[in-house]
This record gives structure tokens, C-alpha cells and sequence, in this order.
């Protein structure tokens, strides 16, 4: 096969691996037999386009969702270190993509498949003077040193959970192991940042880390899912969860097995984000009898039904805190309304609406200087 053919196999399946940006992603539009990149939006809000794609296709892991599970009957592709640098340097020079994310089916081991991508990521450092973004997948069953190498090397790391416990990864990879392989390398992660200078690494900070859930494959719940995130964004500094839901793939043991509403995948989002940057705590989701989101509805104007109904908030004097759990608020909104409420009291929506804040969204639970604006009740 020719490098590009060999191209377009790797990329192939990676829309279903999100790796970038703070939105709730979309449906790929994705044309069949073509090189797969992406939008992503880099932590410093900058846009690139991304290459999504693996070192291998061949894997020895036999995970029950995965395209690249081994036994799968397709067509499978591969590249040496130098080899994909070569090739991702040509169109990154001819300005097709900007930024890389690097992954891999596992070949001889953990610790084997990740050397390779390791010496991947050097030689486009070292050899290329590759500067631009690089995210690296690590590998199950790699070693700390070699987390360690790959923070040195990256922008962002991350180690795929897949479920948010032993017990529901058994449903999904029986022979992954979810502490051991999976949550160790993030916490060799987070504590290579406490106790090691950066002063090594690419461009002088530690990257950020994050993860990513099949939402729907083992029937866990948004409760399993999010008290998972929670712990994670508190004891192991994990920057976000990405959320893939399940889709059902020909000649895997859940192909059968019905796709999960895309629906549910952008609750969990928008929930994870109440969590990471709203101040909401996991015991204040309003899940149902289930330990599941709403679909209808998503949770932060949920909440705030159960909540602010008849208790609207002050806009003038509420604490930042309160603020944001305010719908049609976030956090830009907040900095924008404390600044601008202490140059004059705001009594009025248009203003709000000027501050780039959702006005009509907030107002059944808000007060302007005492008094509610008015507003259309929901016929829901």
C-alpha cells in the first residue's frame, strides 16, 4: 500500500475518538474513503486542524465495541516511527493539518506499542523540529517512565477509561485492566506534575491529561460515568472527559447491541462541565430514578427548575458562585455582569442581553433591583 492508502485506512475509524475542543461534538460528516481531521480547539482557545490517527491497526486486545479489535476481519495498515513522521511533517508544511493526536492499536505489549509512538513523538521534536500541537495516547499497560517521557513530548496526554469501573470495563475490554493498566498511568501523571520540574519538557509546563468513556456500551449510568469525572478532575488533575457514545459496529460481539442517543453523550458533557467549572458538585445532578440525566432537558436549567423556581437571584448582589448557576449565564457572563454592575445598577434584560448574556433563558430566575422581569412560561 502507499503511504497515503495506508493514511486513510488509520484514520479510518478515529471520528469515534474525540480528542479536542470544550464543545459538545457532532455527528461526523466525514467522506468515506478519505484522510479523517478534524476541528479542535487547543486549551489557549487557538483552532487548528488535527490529524486523528494510529501508528497500527493491528491489535491484540479483542475490546468488544472496537473497530480494531483483534479477529475483526478488515484490512489493516501500519507505519514505522520515522516513516509517519515523514509523511504527517509533508502535510503539515503543506499546510493541511496543524496539530497531531497520535494513538495505536497494541502490538507486542503495552510497553512495546508505546516505545513506538514515544519514538514517534521524538522524531518529529528532535529530528523535525516539530512545534506545533501533539497529543499522545498512552498506551495500556505502559510504564511511569515512559508517561514521564510522553508529558515531556506532549501538549496533552490521555489514557482511555473507557467505563467508569472494573466492573463495567468487564463488559466492554474482559481483558483490560481498569486500575492496574487504565487509572495508574493518570495517576503517575498528576504525580510526576506535583513532585518534577517542567523545566525539561517542550515548552516548559507539564500538558494537560484527560480521558474518555463509551457511553451506553456496558449499560453503566450518568451517575457511574460523572461520579467517575468527579473524582478524577479532584484527585488526579484530569483536565476533561470526552464522552463517546456507543455505536454499534459490524462483526464485533455488540453489534447488536443498540447506539446510545447522542442525546445522552451531550447531557454528560454539559454536566461534566457544570461540575469543572461551575462549582456544581456530583449529589446537586438532577438525575432520575435511573441515575440518569434528563434528556429533554439539560441539567443546569433541570437544577435550576428544582431550585430557583420561586427563589430567583439576585443580579445585582449575588456572589460570582450564585451566578453561574443561573441558565443562559456562564462564565464569561458573570465576569461581564460584576463588571458592569459596579459602574450602574442593571434593571432591565436588554442590558443582560448586551453583556452577551442569554437573557430570555434567565429570566424566570433572576430579579433585576428587586423585581422579576417578565417573561413566557415554558408550556413544559
Amino acid at each position: 500500500m502507499s503511504e497515503l492508502e495506508r493514511l486513510k485506512l488509520l484514520t479510518s475509524q478515529m471520528h469515534l475518538e474525540p480528542s479536542g475542543g470544550d464543545e459538545c461534538p457532532k455527528l461526523s460528516s466525514r467522506k468515506e474513503d478519505s484522510i479523517y481531521t478534524s476541528h479542535a480547539t487547543l486549551p489557549n482557545g487557538k483552532h487548528i486542524s488535527l490529524l486523528k490517527t494510529l501508528l497500527t491497526s493491528v491489535c491484540e486486545r479483542d475490546c468488544f465495541y472496537c473497530p480494531f479489535r483483534q479477529g475483526r476481519d478488515f484490512r489493516r495498515a501500519t507505519f514505522r516511527p520515522d516513516e509517519f513522521a515523514k509523511v504527517f511533517m509533508y502535510m503539515h508544511k503543506a499546510g493541511m493539518v496543524e496539530g497531531i493526536f497520535l494513538s495505536s492499536g497494541v502490538i507486542n505489549g503495552g510497553i512495546y506499542t508505546q516505545d513506538q509512538i514515544l519514538a514517534t513523538a521524538e522524531i518529529l521534536r528532535r529530528k523535525h523540529t516539530y512545534q506545533g500541537y501533539l497529543h499522545l495516547k498512552v498506551m495500556p499497560g505502559a510504564q511511569k517512565a515512559q508517561v514521564e517521557q510522553a508529558m515531556l513530548l506532549a501538549d496533552r496526554v490521555s489514557v482511555n477509561l473507557e467505563a467508569p469501573n472494573t466492573q463495567r470495563l468487564k463488559q466492554l475490554a474482559p481483558h483490560k485492566e481498569f486500575t492496574e493498566e487504565l487509572l495508574k498511568p493518570l495517576h503517575w501523571a498528576e504525580q510526576i506534575r506535583k513532585e518534577k520540574s517542567p523545566h525539561k519538557a517542550w515548552k516548559g509546563t507539564w500538558p494537560s491529561t484527560v480521558t474518555q468513556f463509551v457511553v451506553g456500551g456496558a449499560d453503566e449510568s450518568d451517575l457511574e460515568l460523572l461520579s467517575t469525572t468527579e473524582k478524577l478532575h479532584r484527585q488526579m488533575g484530569l483536565t476533561r472527559a470526552y464522552f463517546s457514545r456507543f455505536n454499534p459496529i459490524s462483526d464485533t460481539p455488540l453489534e447488536n447491541k443498540s447506539p446510545t442517543p447522542l442525546e445522552r453523550q451531550n447531557r454528560l458533557y454539559q454536566a461534566s462541565f457544570l461540575i469543572r467549572d461551575y462549582g456544581f458538585t456530583l449529589e446537586e445532578m438532577p438525575f432520575e430514578g435511573e441515575g440518569n440525566l434528563l434528556l429533554e432537558v439539560d441539567p443546569k436549567l433541570a437544577w435550576a427548575q428544582r431550585n430557583l423556581t420561586g427563589q430567583p437571584i439576585e443580579i445585582n448582589s449575588a456572589p460570582r458562585h450564585l451566578l453561574l448557576r443561573i441558565p443562559g449565564i456562564g462564565p464569561k457572563g458573570v465576569e461581564t455582569i460584576i463588571k458592569a454592575r459596579r459602574q450602574s445598577k442593571l434593571r432591565d434584560l436588554s442590558q443582560l442581553t448586551k453583556l452577551g448574556v442569554m437573557a430570555r433563558k434567565a429570566a424566570p430566575y433572576i430579579l433585576l433591583d428587586g423585581v422579576q422581569p417578565a417573561h413566557q412560561l415554558s408550556l413544559f
